[in-house]
């Protein structure tokens, strides 16, 4: 007989419901709010928010989970050539709500509308603003050309989204922060559901129980909290 499992609605408190008895595809619980003490506690557990406008706020922890391991990013020839050209710099945490606006508003091929909400941008730069949440941003020339945003907890980083207004801006972007986090112990980004462009990059799917098992490890390691602005 087919497990059927609930899809609880959040209350006042902070409590998830255990991911491990999702379904694969890892709806697991809908409303309660996107305070800091809430996302940062989904996170924790290996789950994260992800909804449309005008739905409640659907929490995640899908199964299989796509991971990219700091040491494992591919770099293409053609990648390797535009990072030894040094058309892009990078830094990190300089205009965090420029990177999360920008992935709010530019064009996706196939996708209308964003799931970055007002309320979701709102959110994550508080995030930030309390050392949590943390940008990677391409610049050419002065100006900020692509970028990404994510969590950093324990020695796991939680990668939300990214952005590019150039070829492969926010590719390089995401090899320096692999490089930086690799030197610094990371075990994993966490790419949270597959597409082809992370697989390319090096991402792996891995079963929700072992990126759990994963997750439970790395937070019990110091974390990084504050300004990464000196990471680089």
């Amino acid at each position: 007989m087919e497990e059927i499992f609930a899809i609880n609605e959040l209350g006042m408190d902070h409590i998830f419901p255990n991911p491990r008895f999702a379904c694969d595809e890892g709806l697991l619980a809908y409303g309660g709010d996107l305070s800091p003490n809430r996302l940062l506690s989904a996170y924790r557990k290996g789950i994260f928010p992800w909804f449309s406008q005008n739905d409640p706020i659907f929490w995640w922890s899908p199964n299989p989970r796509l991971v990219l391991l700091p040491n494992d990013f591919k770099v293409s020839k053609s990648l390797s050539k535009t990072i030894k050209s040094g058309k892009f710099e990078v830094r990190f945490d300089h205009d965090f709500k420029s990177v999360i606006k920008n992935c709010a508003t530019t064009p996706r091929f196939g996708q209308n509308g964003t799931w970055l909400t007002s309320q979701m941008q709102e959110a994550y730069i508080e995030l930030f603003n309390m050392g949590f949440a943390h940008s990677v941003e391409s610049y050419m020339n002065g100006k900020l050309v692509g970028g990404l945003y994510g969590i950093a907890m324990g020695k796991g980083f939680f990668g939300e989204s990214m952005f590019a207004h150039e070829s492969d801006a926010s590719k390089v972007a995401l090899k320096t922060l692999s490089d930086v986090l690799a030197c610094k112990g990371y075990d994993f980004i966490d790419c949270q559901v597959r597409t082809e462009h992370l697989i390319s990059l090096g991402a792996v799917e891995i079963g929700r129980d072992d990126f759990l098992d994963r997750l439970k490890l790395t937070l019990q390691k110091p974390s990084d909290i504050g300004s990464w602005q000196e990471f680089i």
